[in-house]
């Protein structure tokens, strides 16, 4: 081979070996202190698109999660509440049959259902989260509505993206109305019935939060009216169980829904770590790998460096 003061190809290819590991240990190093082999679109550009993307949909799906949760714990205050005035109610039914027997003290057990309603209502008044009270209500308030929705879901498509939501229909659910009290229980409920005497018809309403059998006797008409209020009771006590079945309902596909969430985050996370997550393993004895090569290259360069200095040796 000759040899040339003007050029070295020797060193030349030992320098461009040795910048090629030096990039390729800077990649590995890159991998191994942030836990990505695509860290930026330089890496690789189509999986950190794909990646960066998939990242934005976890991020939507964690928002979608939390309201899933807070929709969760707000039909749950209101499937408790419900449940606790129906057994208020069961409570109202029995005071009203021991109402019927001859001798009983009724104002005395009015009092006792007077306790009662007075539980029904806080029941219902202390049924609210975050700002929300489906089982008292005031119709005429600008920012009532019948329908509520709880987001469910979040799709991308190739039209965009778009977000899902649960519908509820809370209007036959409110136990309360402060504008026209039609409720379940501060609603009027007509009754009619013959009168004892066989001519007369007896014509009334009930309403539960009201209902007072103090001044009841024990005529067959009264007793009759009695037997109303234990049948509009009933009647109440089966369209709050209806209203406890809907929220019921609506809790088990809310639970499912967020499970759903839950293992579709899941996979996204698996996703995007399958496209730009370093495996550790490989990386290392990577490193261990490029260092080597590292050192073989600077010897190499440092040999080719040294043709130059045998020329001058042949000038002594």
């Amino acid at each position: 081979m000759s040899s040339s003061i003007n050029t070295n190809p020797s060193a030349m290819t030992a320098l461009q070996s040795l910048n090629a590991t030096n990039k390729r240990l800077e990649m590995t190093q890159n991998a191994i202190s942030t836990g990505y082999r695509v860290s930026t679109a330089r890496d690789n550009a189509a999986y950190w698109s794909i990646a960066t993307t998939m990242r934005s949909d976890h991020k939507a799906l964690s928002t979608v999660q939390d309201a899933l949760g807070l929709g969760g714990a707000t039909i749950d205050i209101m499937y408790t509440a419900v449940s606790e005035s129906i057994k208020v109610m069961d409570e109202i039914k029995s005071k009203l049959v021991a109402a019927r027997e001859p001798g009983v003290d009724r104002t005395k057990i009015q009092s006792e259902i007077k306790e009662l309603q007075n539980q029904l209502g806080g029941n219902a008044d202390s049924a609210s989260f975050s700002g929300e009270n489906w089982l008292s209500v005031d119709s005429a308030d600008p920012g009532y509505n019948t329908t509520k929705e709880v987001v469910s879901s979040f799709q991308r498509d190739l039209s965009g993206v778009s977000v899902s939501t649960i519908t509820i229909d809370v209007s036959q659910m409110k136990l309360y109305d402060a504008n026209d009290q039609s409720g379940l229980i501060d609603k009027d409920r007509n009754y009619s019935f013959l009168s004892s005497d066989g001519v007369t018809t007896v014509t009334g309403t009930i309403t539960i939060a009201t209902l007072d059998i103090s001044a009841l006797t024990y005529s067959d008409d009264d007793v009759t009216k009695l037997d109303n209020m234990i049948s509009e009771v009933d009647s109440a006590m089966l369209e709050m169980t209806t209203t406890a079945t809907s929220l019921g309902s609506v809790q088990s596909r809310i639970e499912m829904q967020q499970d759903f969430v839950k293992n579709l985050m899941d996979a996204i996370e698996r996703g995007v770590g399958q496209l730009v997550d370093a495996d550790m393993s490989e990386e290392s004895t990577r490193l261990q790998a490029l260092q080597v090569q590292q050192q073989l290259g600077i010897q190499s360069l440092s040999i080719a460096n040294s043709n130059s200095q045998n020329i001058l040796s042949l000038f002594k």
